[in-house]
């Protein structure tokens, strides 16, 4: 019986997939319009 060793391409193709998708929502909620860094800044402004 042959025993697979290691990973697989698909599961390693699917694995970058996965964190390219949560890095740009991260850059997203970081960068966009009405992020965190921009409220951060305003409450400081504020203060």
């Amino acid at each position: 019986m042959k025993r697979n060793k290691g990973i697989t391409l698909i599961a390693l193709i699917i694995t970058i997939i996965i964190l390219l998708i949560l890095a740009a929502v991260a850059i997203v909620t970081l960068t966009g319009e009405n992020t965190l860094i921009r409220k951060n800044t305003r409450s400081i402004r504020k203060n």
